[in-house]
């Protein structure tokens, strides 16, 4: 999986001007989880090299960035770079859209939170899709409505490596660059909660999640930690011996 070297203020002059050329795009939000997801499908690892950014959300990612001598990588957190284009809407005239959340209750109280944090946020989509696929006549309706409703930032929530297909298959469909952002509207409306920034900060942020959701994470960290650091660990020896 190619990750970008990158700063959050790259990331947010990038994402502006994919924004503005009202051409489909999208950018892979990737963590730990996103990277044995492509080193286990073929198909979902050209899902993500496809992206026109992959930032990495994970600090495992910007650690290891560093560890193979790209020493200005920063973690630019997928929570981070969507409040600084929420916080940008309304002087760079952004038209934001939601795409995803369990509920509409939820997706309701997201955008109010959102309007009461920045209040010249302009949104002019929100919708959270059913459970199951879309019908072929919803998707082009979904499709018709964004377009309609001039999105520029789509922001798509409906977890990983579900979000990252449905950018993909919709980039040619859209006009608007699309961010995949996982459990951010959880944690917006607050039915989740953000670790403290001094855990983010030492890389345990996945140790907070895992406390906070031990039944639905456990698997997933018990799969997934363990493997990245072999794989890495491979990758920085030969790193080592060039």
């Amino acid at each position: 999986m190619d990750v970008d070297v990158t700063n959050l203020d790259s990331v947010l002059h990038q994402v502006e001007i994919l924004a503005l050329k009202k051409q489909g795009a999208y950018v892979c939000v990737s963590n730990v989880h996103m990277c044995i997801e492509t080193l286990d499908s073929n198909e979902f690892k050209q899902v993500v090299n496809n992206a026109d950014l992959v930032i990495p959300d994970g600090k495992p990612l910007s650690w290891a960035q560093k560890f193979l001598g790209f020493k200005e990588a920063k973690q630019v957190r997928g929570q981070d770079i969507m409040n600084a284009l929420c916080a940008a809407s309304g002087e760079e005239r952004l038209n934001i859209g939601f795409y995803g959340g369990s509920s509409d209750e939820l997706l309701s109280t997201v955008k109010r939170k959102m309007i009461e944090t920045y209040p010249d946020i302009r949104i002019s989509y929100a919708y959270s899709p059913p459970f199951r696929p879309l019908t072929l006549e919803e998707d082009e309706q979904v499709v018709e409505d964004i377009n309609n409703a001039n999105v520029n930032v789509l922001f798509v929530g409906i977890g990983c490596p579900k979000q990252e297909r449905w950018m993909a298959g919709h980039k040619d469909k859209l006009n608007c660059v699309m961010l995949g952002v996982g459990a951010a509207y959880d944690f917006i409306a607050g039915s989740k909660k953000h670790a403290p920034r001094w855990v983010q900060k030492i890389g345990m942020e996945w140790l907070f999640r895992l406390c906070s959701e031990p039944k639905r994470l456990w698997r997933r960290y018990l799969s997934t930690n363990p493997r990245f650091i072999w794989h890495f660990g491979k990758q920085y020896f030969k790193y080592l011996i060039k």
